[in-house]
């Protein structure tokens, strides 16, 4: 390993020479494992703890099949797909990589006794497999987390609903948090050249996810002057969509849960904001009871710094918390778009204030290559910043997921894998320069 990194750290290797480097048959890379899955059963939610179940292990490298890459992985994320896979919920990963192996001679190699997780990545290839032609050793690049398989005519208008569609690194093995990865080329784009190896590997995911949610024609198809209701919106995901409010000429509201994170809306720009926590919103009365004039309460703070106006787009993605409140604050005929469900996936709410309103509930799931492809455009073009807080080196990615999963972070936190320190990897210094305040604006809190 120690050839590839040097390689990767000369800047100025020619591909040839990638091309020619030994692939180690082992490599480390942070895994659940199967004969664990148990572990915290009886336990609630926020108990489980991912220091418990999450192991740096050394695996061996996995065949290269038709259409795919081995990367070299200079830097990952932790998402909150990964604190799932972590904690065994909704369902242990495990069945996903069983019901993967099915499908092919070749997948039987995801169904493994471990599980190496991440999905996402930046680094360099090492190596293509038959039918690549797009990408060739020794490019700089990241990664999206679709996999598809493209066999059925169900994804050919959009990857997202073909029927083999799964989140890389979730669903399938050989993620990115360890120093080697496998995807597909078609997961593949140009790493940004004005950012380091760390900044760089943490957009992937929330950036794509964000873009598919609010700007595409697949969400919620954001217009100029749309009021966009965005929870957590100095997160990992709402991060990047209170930029792309603000950069297509919407109106964010930003709904925060400290004044520390209601800053970082404001160094963004935004200039609506709720801070959740000082106005002690409850929205439910107990485990089982909803308040609605918690609702109302909340709507009628939102009319108050929009001027009168209810939110043409809720941005959705905590989840049962919080999405009876955002169907009832949502303008008649506006739009609820959900993902993720951090807080819980069993949602309630009235329905009398979606139908007599005619409200639509859009349900948003990753990115296809397409908008992956322009999100991550935007960032290479210095339009939209990755919303780095913190990276942590693999030996503590753990800790990361625990972070995370608890919400002792802001921003998203990235993972040095191969990389040796932070601050490496960057090519485009007068780029970076020019945004240089955007891109530490996470960092500096």
């Amino acid at each position: 390993m120690k050839q590839i990194l040097d390689a990767i750290l000369a800047g100025d290797t020619p591909g040839e020479e990638f091309a020619r480097l030994e692939v180690p048959e082992h490599y480390r890379g942070i895994t659940v494992h199967a004969d664990e899955t148990g572990m915290f059963e009886g336990l609630p939610t926020k108990e489980k703890d991912p220091r418990k179940s999450l192991h740096l292990d050394d695996v061996p490298t996995p065949e290269l099949g038709p259409g795919e890459a081995l990367v070299a992985v200079m830097a990952s994320a932790i998402n909150y797909n990964t604190v799932w896979t972590s904690i065994f919920e909704p369902v242990s990963t495990f069945s996903f990589l069983k019901r993967y192996g099915k499908l092919s001679p070749l997948t039987a190699r995801h169904d493994l006794p471990y599980h190496v997780v991440g999905s996402d990545l930046a680094g360099v290839v090492l190596r293509t497999g038959p039918g690549v032609n797009a990408w060739k050793p020794g490019d700089e690049v990241v990664a999206h987390c679709l996999s598809v398989e493209l066999e059925s005519p169900d994804g050919h208008n959009d990857t997202m609903l073909d029927s083999e569609q799964r989140i890389w690194g979730f669903e399938t093995n050989f993620g990115g948090l360890a120093e080697l990865a496998l995807v597909k080329s078609n997961q593949l784009m140009p790493k940004p050249e004005h950012l380091t190896w760390e900044e760089a590997a943490t957009p992937g995911l929330v950036n794509s996810t964000a873009y598919r949610q609010l700007v595409s024609a697949n969400g919620a198809d954001m217009k100029q002057g749309d009021v966009v209701l965005i929870w957590g919106a100095s997160g990992g995901l709402g991060s990047y969509a209170t930029q792309f409010a603000l950069n297509g000429g919407a109106i964010p509201v930003c709904v925060v849960s400290s004044p520390e994170k209601a800053e970082i809306c404001r160094a963004m720009g935004a200039e609506l904001i709720v801070d959740r926590s000082a106005e002690g919103y409850k929205f439910w009365a107990d485990e089982h009871t909803q308040d609605q004039k918690e609702w109302k309460r909340f709507g009628a703070r939102i009319r108050e710094l929009t001027g009168g106006d209810d939110p043409d787009i809720v941005f959705e993605h905590p989840g049962r918390e919080t999405f009876g409140a955002s169907v009832y604050v949502a303008r008649r005929g506006g739009t609820i778009v959900t993902c993720a469900s951090t807080s819980g996936f069993m949602h309630e709410y009235d329905n009398r204030y979606l139908w007599m309103n005619l409200k639509r509930i859009i349900g948003s799931h990753f990115a296809n290559y397409r908008e992956a492809w322009e999100a991550n455009r935007l960032i290479a073009k210095g339009m939209v910043h990755p919303t780095l807080s913190r990276a942590y080196p693999l030996e503590e990615t753990a800790q990361a997921a625990y972070d995370v999963h608890r919400n002792l972070h802001q921003g998203k936190v990235g993972v040095l894998t191969l990389a040796p320190t932070e601050g490496l990897g960057v090519k485009n210094t007068d780029l970076r320069e020019q945004h240089l305040a955007e891109i530490n604006r996470f960092r500096d809190r």
